[in-house]
């Protein structure tokens, strides 16, 4: 019985301390995931322009939260508006203080709720609504309140990802049919029974409602939405700028979803064991493209093994492709000490010489990686898994592909270590070592205690 009973002893121990070592672990990895801008804002955001507003086009808003929102499901959608020519496209914001993406890097909104009403007088005709954590309720409410104010048939709501929850949360979908990460979408249907969840579609549409399944799925949907509104020649003509290799989904939604499945582990240890994370840099320039800033951040930044920072030549906002204000949480001259710079789109080495120079003259000795200066036709995304193949491990990438929805993945070339020898082998070493310590504590304490008596 006494052997019984140690066993028992012997295995919550290990069970405690294997959880909870990774339980911080995880913590941590959210915290840096999530990390929201906390400095002064400096003076000269204050007049930064906004892309010309044309009122006989119809506007878009793309929201950003005031805590935290997530990298893909905003820069994309705004980046693909904005490349149709046909819509003004702006970022908008409870208020005008900075805001945070998932990956660390933070946009400057163009304008506020209120503000963004008053231009158009009515609102804007399509509100593109991201993931966006609901942490503060008291911050988050404004949010909530804005999507439900223009709720009306002339406006289309477009949730993206699990922007899903943060539109059903205002109730305006109850009764309805809606699509959401695969991940999430179990908790959901379980939260929202009011909801018809559909696993089996990239997006759904009904009525001036449509949500979008996975991260890649949200591209489906924004191109629906386009072609439903500007033909299917436009949405066509942007998915061909884009490389995007999935249309057929836009016609044609339906997917064999993707489930939780065993392989999956790999993010839960990368997330909680792989302690010696990558930190990687990623270059904010005058021109960057939007979806391949989104590359490089939720690629890497989401897949539980990477820190990444923004980089940029001087304190300045950094202007986009389509006119977003970024603005860098480090600059050259005072980068940490980073593993990897990266530089970002495939006309980088023109767009940004002045920038790159400056950074091999005054910047750190990091492994320079030129993500997609010599694979201008591809997706944006595909380059991404491949180097973090590289990287990390080709477990680590094919998740990540899974993470992200993205179905191309007979185009990908993924080499690498097989999986990450760190994430696996940690809990079982911090398991051994505390069973070791229990053996020892037991043979000194109880066992001569025993012997004694």
């Amino acid at each position: 019985m006494k052997k019984v009973w140690r066993f028992i002893v012997y295995a919550f121990v290990f069970v405690l301390v294997v959880g909870g070592t990774g339980a911080i672990g995880s913590m941590r990895t959210m915290q840096e995931a999530m990390s929201v801008y906390d400095k002064p804002i400096p003076s000269s955001l204050q007049s930064l322009q906004a892309p010309a507003y044309d009122s006989k086009k119809p506007t878009v808003a793309v929201i950003l939260a005031n805590e935290v929102t997530e990298v893909f499901d905003f820069l994309v959608p705004y980046e693909m508006f904005s490349m149709t020519g046909s819509y003004n496209v702006f970022a908008a914001a409870p208020d005008k203080n900075i805001k945070s993406l998932t990956g660390g890097l933070d946009v400057a909104p163009h304008y506020t709720f209120d503000e963004l009403d008053k231009l158009t007088d009515k609102g804007p005709d399509i509100i593109v609504i991201p993931f966006m954590p609901i942490l503060d309720e008291a911050k988050y409410k404004p949010v909530r309140d804005w999507i439900r104010k223009h709720s009306g048939k002339e406006t289309t709501l477009l949730s993206i990802c699990n922007g899903a929850e943060n539109l059903v949360d205002t109730g305006l979908l109850n009764g309805k049919s809606a699509a959401t990460h695969w991940g999430e979408i179990g908790r959901l249907e379980k939260k929202y029974t009011e909801v018809s969840w559909k696993r089996d579609q990239r997006y759904v549409a009904d009525g001036n409602l449509v949500s979008s399944a996975g991260l890649t799925s949200g591209i489906d949907a924004t191109l629906y939405v386009i072609s439903q509104q500007m033909g299917e020649p436009i949405a066509a003509k942007v998915a061909k700028e884009m490389n995007y290799p999935s249309y057929k989904f836009v016609q044609h939604p339906h997917m064999e979803p993707f489930t939780i499945g065993l392989s999956d582990i790999v993010y839960v240890l990368n997330n909680a064991f792989q302690w010696s994370k990558k930190k990687n840099g990623v270059l904010l320039y005058k021109g960057a493209d939007e979806l391949m800033l989104s590359s490089a951040f939720d690629t890497y930044g989401a897949s539980g093994t990477t820190t990444t920072i923004t980089v940029s030549s001087n304190h300045e906002p950094v202007v986009t492709r389509h006119g977003l204000n970024l603005v860098a949480r480090y600059q050259i001259a005072n980068a940490p000490k980073l593993d990897k710079m990266i530089f970002v789109g495939p006309d980088v080495k023109t767009l940004a010489e002045v920038d790159i120079r400056n950074w091999n003259e005054n910047g750190g000795k990091a492994e320079q990686l030129y993500l997609h200066s010599d694979s201008p036709e591809r997706f944006a995304m595909e380059p991404a898994f491949e180097d973090l193949a590289k990287q990390e491990d080709i477990r680590t990438a094919k998740f990540a592909a899974k993470r992200l929805e993205y179905r191309a993945t007979s185009q990908l070339k993924l080499e690498g270590a097989p999986f990450s020898y760190e994430a696996f082998g940690m809990p079982i070493g911090v398991g051994l070592l505390s069973l070791f310590v229990l053996y020892l504590a037991d043979r000194r304490f109880v066992r001569r205690k025993t012997v004694s008596v």
